[in-house]
């Protein structure tokens, strides 16, 4: 064993090897139960995920196409303009939630305190309307979508760490451990036989003087 040339073969070391081990061990239990958690919020995380991006979808067309006819309708300039003079009615605060020890952001949508649309309607027409009505209804469910993907990598991306530390501590740490107290043991007990063996022949020798 390559190893036991580093290792001291003494009761301390074996103490202080079998100490490592039982606090190496306790850490894998503690990262499997984590690990299973990260898993479980996870899968929850997907189906909400799938729930928020197959309500979407098909509003996200009706908004698109109303766009594309205010820009057919009123020209690029027109609608630009319109979209870059117009003050948010919408506001998105951002907060901060712990799963497991992961920290991830929500998002959280209120509407601003106005009573009508905040552009005139002289240069405007329904398609401008309809689509600022519809993407201001549909904002709160693309922030909670968003919401549930980060959370997803940010979980993930927890997940993948925590298995990296299982696995050395299963494949590397403990069993090099538990081979470094095999070795400190069967040491120690081929001493005690080498010195059992040299106290017999001790007293061999002075029972012959006797």
């Amino acid at each position: 064993m390559s190893f036991g040339q580093n290792v001291a073969a003494t009761k301390i070391e074996l103490l202080k090897y079998k100490r490592s081990s039982q606090v190496a061990t306790m850490v894998q239990k503690i990262l499997d139960d984590k690990r299973k958690v990260l898993l479980k919020n996870i899968e929850e995380m997907i189906t909400e995920a799938n729930k928020a991006r197959g309500g979407i979808w098909e509003p996200l067309q009706d908004v698109y196409k109303s766009v594309n006819d205010a820009y057919l309708s009123l020209g690029t300039a027109t609608v630009d303009s319109v979209a870059q003079s117009t003050p948010a009615v919408m506001e998105v605060d951002t907060k901060v939630k712990r799963v497991v020890d992961v920290t991830i952001p929500t998002l959280n949508v209120t509407e601003k305190d106005t009573k009508s649309m905040p552009y005139g309607f002289a240069d405007t027409n329904s398609s401008i309307d309809r689509a600022a009505k519809q993407i201001k209804a549909l904002l709160p469910k693309i922030c909670k979508a968003a919401e549930y993907e980060n959370s997803i990598f940010a979980l993930a991306k927890a997940l993948e760490k925590t298995q990296k530390l299982l696995n050395a501590l299963e494949n590397v740490i403990i069993p090099q451990y538990r081979l470094r107290i095999k070795f400190i043991l069967s040491t120690l007990e081929e001493r005690e036989r080498e010195e059992f063996a040299r106290l017999k022949k001790v007293k061999a020798v002075m029972e012959k003087k006797k």
